[in-house]
């Protein structure tokens, strides 16, 4: 994917649309609990507002249903008001996305300006291609692409330049992803220094790895991470898997797995993955398990059956020996996925000992990428974020990425 970036774009006194992922958590007072995407975003922004460019920033943020004054919620003002600190100049905000009230703010904006509008996921055009799904032959109705359309048109309006710094939406043809930098002039669409740090490193671990390459895949179900193994089986030295995932495996190789998550549809499934693999593909070989997943219950460990009446809730001391032999040897490392039920101690102990032994290892010289989601969070809490190599902020888009999947916001981009 080589594709222009912004560095390559003639920014300064022109408007420039950056879609960004600003689609952060708030508390109950609209204040914002964890920034860190918005600070990932900040080296695109402050070199086009360094370049003289006028920035108008583009996000989603949630799942509104499309009132604003009903999901207000919803509403990227409070990301302004951080952004303001965290860049130590205004952002202004508009509450619109497209029409008169937005290209005014746009009009006002002078060289080194920045805007942000309000969500754009306020307007049903902006997520309209996923609902095509739902219809009789899988394709926009004429209606649904008219709509499209307009607010395609009417946020290209509001720019001279397109940059996609929105690597969390990148598996996703919406319109300010797709729509919106294809209505533009070629030469002027390019990507933003988030996304081109995503796709190197996430690139580089798949198809260029420094050996031995270990992908370490959690998470709750197998039928989630199909994909991502068939495709990793043929570049990795091995698949660790855990997570509860892991107990749809153990059922597969005849393990009984009292009442632990285990999608019994797809053991066949697991069974084809295990020969498939020839080895590469390696379960935990023992659980802590307990009776219900709660806050201190008892536990016990478990290397064979599981009773009927218990449930495994994270990786036991044998496999967290055996699987940090490998991460250890380990040259590049991609991990997706906790371990265990990490939200709920005590059954954190293998998904932040795995956070540890990444980072011990890219302390030795081993590349390592943290697929987002679940993964960056857990290794947020263990406060070891600054001994890994990178952090994707997309969950959903790395594992796209892993499966290997192409994006078609990046595609339609100018090529370098």
């Amino acid at each position: 994917m080589a594709k222009k970036s912004v560095r390559d774009l003639d920014l300064r006194g022109r408007k420039v649309l950056i879609r960004a992922d600003l689609n952060v958590p708030l508390d109950a007072n609209q204040q914002v609990t964890d920034d860190r995407r918005i600070r990932m975003f900040l080296p695109t922004l402050q070199y086009v507002l360094e370049q003289g460019g006028r920035a108008v920033v583009m996000s989603h943020l949630g799942r509104p249903t499309g009132d604003p004054e009903q999901d207000a919620k919803f509403s990227l003002r409070p990301v302004a008001d951080r952004m303001t600190e965290l860049l130590g100049q205004p952002v202004r905000f508009v509450g619109a996305t497209v029409g008169p009230q937005a290209q005014e703010a746009v009009d006002a904006l002078g060289d080194g300006n920045v805007l942000l509008l309000e969500n754009v996921r306020f307007h049903a055009a902006e997520t309209i291609i996923d609902h095509a799904k739902k219809n009789p032959d899988k394709k926009l109705t004429p209606q649904q692409d008219e709509l499209r359309q307009e607010f395609a048109r009417g946020l290209a309006a509001l720019g001279q330049v397109y940059v996609n710094d929105a690597f969390g939406t990148c598996h996703r043809k919406h319109v300010s992803m797709y729509d919106v930098p294809s209505a533009l002039p070629a030469g002027n669409r390019a990507l933003g220094f988030l996304v081109e740090k995503e796709l190197k490193y996430l690139g580089d671990a798949v198809q260029s790895p420094k050996r031995p390459f270990v992908a370490v895949l959690g998470g709750a179900k197998v039928s989630d991470k199909i994909g991502v193994i068939e495709n990793l089986l043929g570049k990795v030295d091995q698949i660790l898997v855990g997570g509860a995932m892991m107990f749809t495996f153990w059922a597969a190789q005849g393990r009984a797995v009292g009442k632990s998550l285990c999608e019994h549809d797809k053991i066949d499934l697991a069974k084809e993955l295990i020969e498939k693999g020839g080895g590469k593909l390696i379960p935990p070989t023992d659980a802590i398990v307990a009776s219900e997943l709660r806050v201190g219950v008892d536990t016990s460990t478990i290397a064979g059956e599981i009773p009927a009446e218990m449930m495994g809730l994270d990786v036991g001391p044998q496999t967290l020996e055996s699987f940090g032999a490998i991460i250890a040897a380990a040259k590049t490392i991609v991990w997706n996925g906790p371990l265990g039920a990490f939200e709920t101690s005590p059954f954190e102990k293998g998904t932040f000992e795995m956070a540890r032994m990444i980072a011990d290892a890219t302390d030795k010289g081993a590349v390592s990428v943290i697929g987002g989601g679940d993964s960056a969070a857990a290794i947020e809490q263990a406060g070891l974020a600054e001994r890994v190599s990178h952090i994707s902020t997309g969950g959903g888009a790395s594992l796209k990425f892993l499966e290997g999947k192409r994006f078609d916001p990046i595609e339609v981009l100018d090529d370098a």
